[in-house]
């Protein structure tokens, strides 16, 4: 017997792939989360100059600052010192010479100060703590490691130093023509050579001054020990840019001085009344 009901069709529902695509993300989610955890071991196994080129990245991810330099590695390459945070670096400095293992020894011999020509660092001498042998050129080992110090630290950013050698103004009566002209340039190259074999950069030095008793430290009493010192000034940088903004600033006060003197009226002659029976 032939059915003649309606035919009934069922489907089965189907499913999105276990739930739909809600565990594709979850699982990225999970990957994402699993690729940063490596990569923090990796950096907290990696060694310093890896760090701080990894730190220099995201200061400065465009890489504009890297104009500028003296080809050094990690985030020095990307840090200018100028006027602006010349502060920083002075802090930062004070910071590492305390970690010096001579540090109580000379703390009131190593002097930092903020000048119109940079930071100057300056090395002094006392009566029972020296940094060069009397009438010796080399330094000793206290100075070769503040120096060495100092180096590994300035050696990381792109500004240049002039470095100078002072004496007090005892006379040199040692080999002849030698004299404190002489022995001050030496110690002040003496000082470049440690610097330069502790990390400076070759070409970030730009002077070697030897002043003899020419600038003494202290002028009222010229045989101090403070007055036989090293000076180190570090040089500003400035950024791109800078230079076309500080001539802006001038061209625009320039400008304004011009306009103010143009506006301003001469001053008024002063008139009398006549007095009577006066005659000019």
């Amino acid at each position: 017997m032939a059915h003649t009901g309606p035919i009934i069709i069922k489907k089965k529902a189907a499913h999105g792939g276990h739930h739909g695509g809600a565990w594709k993300v979850a699982y990225a989610d999970f990957v994402t989360a699993m690729m940063a955890l490596f990569i923090v071991l990796w950096l907290l196994n990696s060694s310093k100059e890896v760090k701080e080129a990894v730190g220099g990245y995201f200061k400065d991810p465009t890489g504009t600052s890297k104009k500028v330099g003296s080809g050094q590695r990690g985030s020095g390459e990307n840090f200018f010192v100028n006027k602006q945070n010349m502060s920083e670096i002075k802090q930062a400095l004070q910071a590492s010479v305390r970690k010096v293992n001579v540090f109580e020894k000379l703390k009131n011999q190593i002097e930092m100060t903020i000048t119109a020509e940079g930071l100057r660092i300056e090395l002094m001498e006392t009566e029972k703590d020296a940094f060069f042998p009397s009438g010796i050129a080399e330094p000793n080992a206290d100075a070769k490691q503040v120096l060495s110090m100092l180096a590994a630290e300035l050696g990381r950013i792109p500004n240049t130093l002039s470095i100078e050698g002072h004496t007090d103004a005892k006379p040199f009566a040692a080999r002849g023509t030698y004299s404190n002209w002489e022995l001050s340039a030496d110690r002040a190259n003496a000082a470049r050579r440690v610097m330069q074999q502790s990390g400076l950069g070759a070409r970030q030095v730009t002077q070697v001054r030897g002043y003899a008793d020419q600038c003494l430290r202290k002028p009222n009493g010229p045989e101090d020990a403070s007055n036989r010192r090293i000076s180190l000034i570090v040089h500003y940088v400035t950024k791109p840019g800078d230079e076309e903004k500080d001539e802006d600033e001038k061209s625009s006060a320039e400008k304004s001085s011009t306009d103010k003197s143009s506006t301003e009226k001469p001053p008024a002659k002063e008139t009398r009344a006549p007095v009577p029976g006066q005659h000019h």
